[in-house]
């Protein structure tokens, strides 16, 4: 699987506009693929022109739902190269999203290898504009043609990238939440730990709700008792509690978000408390009625950071931090950025430089 076969895309595509991204709406000009079969194992890596695929109707990603993705960024960094931030986690995390999907493993190094080489050919989309960035998107279908409930025993692994701006219009500035308290998004045993594309589906129906009563996300609450805090939207989320920092632990329906864990890791170096654990919706709006609610925040690879400005539950509606970005908030959407981007000291060894 060392060698990649490389086919150059003949009619590349104009760029777009730096200026105006958007997130997700514009893809490069070549794409790496690779197959899987049962007595092959992966093989066939291969970078080929960005375009469309054609799979049998009866292909068991269409019928059965295995399928797993990632979510990672390449940045030009301020000498001019190229890097990655802590793409070991997220190859970590694929395999086991698989694992939990039952698709057959990755090589995480030869995965790797074909992705710095992907991102080496389209280099020149890297946008170099602020809170920009080349979004890598990973995934694994199941392309069995066939009609049983079961693991199938043909996939393939697909590689796209994606010139991007801010996740949010509002980029740092502070979203407005929704406590979603109907419908759930995972429970323990399910595959909540898992980046698939089943537990983002099924919380459509509540993002759509909470967007027409004005808000920009769901604050999801666990899938048991409907009271305690899981995550916000597609993010992990954080709340600064009387001077401690409180984010729900990892218990087996929540996504081990990368940027939660280099979030953590920075909030501790810095002196601030951490906690993870289980935390109720009532007991976070009781601590914003005591002044006791200082900040909140999601964490997440495409946002980075999202500040929480107001949130609401049932009848009542709070503020948070007055309405505007916090303090920690910032600083840690400058820190892990300017990482990210080689404009600061990188003390934990996260920036991982390709080019």
């Amino acid at each position: 699987m060392s060698q990649i076969q490389f086919t150059r895309n003949e009619q590349p595509k104009a760029k777009p506009d730096a200026n105006h991204l958007g997130f997700g709406k514009y893809f490069t000009d070549h794409m790496l693929v690779m197959d899987y079969t049962e007595d092959q194992g992966w093989h066939d890596l291969q970078i080929v022109p960005y375009g469309p695929i054609s799979l049998d109707p009866s292909a068991m990603v269409f019928h059965y739902g295995q399928e797993v993705f990632e979510g990672m960024k390449a940045y030009k960094t301020a000498d001019g190269r190229i890097s990655l931030f802590r793409p070991d986690m997220n190859l970590k995390r694929l395999n086991a999203s698989c694992e939990r999907i039952s698709i057959p493993q990755v090589d995480p190094e030869a995965l790797m290898e074909g992705i710095v080489e992907l991102v080496s050919v389209d280099r020149e989309w890297i946008p170099e504009g602020d809170d920009t960035s080349l979004y890598l998107r990973p995934f694994i279908i199941a392309t069995e043609p066939c009609l049983g409930v079961r693991a199938a025993k043909e996939y393939k692994l697909m590689v796209i990238l994606s010139p991007v701006g801010s996740y949010y219009p509002e980029g740092i500035h502070p979203v407005s939440i929704y406590v979603e308290d109907e419908y759930v998004r995972a429970v323990r045993g399910g595959t909540g730990m898992a980046k698939t594309s089943g537990n983002y589906a099924s919380g459509i129906k509540a993002q759509e709700i909470a967007k027409l009563e004005g808000f920009s996300q769901v604050l999801w609450l666990d899938g048991v008792e409907k009271k305690y805090i899981e995550e916000v939207g597609s993010m992990n989320v954080f709340f600064k509690i009387g001077g401690e920092v409180i984010t729900p632990e990892l218990s087996g329906s929540i996504l081990a978000g990368v940027t939660r864990d280099s979030a953590i890791a920075l909030l501790r170096s810095w002196g601030l408390p951490v906690t993870e654990r289980k935390l109720s919706v009532a007991e976070l709006f009781q601590a914003a009625r005591d002044g006791k609610l200082e900040e909140a925040f999601g964490t997440g690879t495409a946002a980075v950071i999202s500040p929480i400005g107001t949130m609401k539950w049932g009848d009542e509606q709070i503020s948070i931090a007055g309405g505007d970005t916090g303090e920690w908030s910032r600083k840690l959407y400058e820190a892990i950025t300017g990482i990210q981007k080689g404009l600061l000291d990188d003390p934990f060894g996260w920036r991982q430089i390709i080019l």
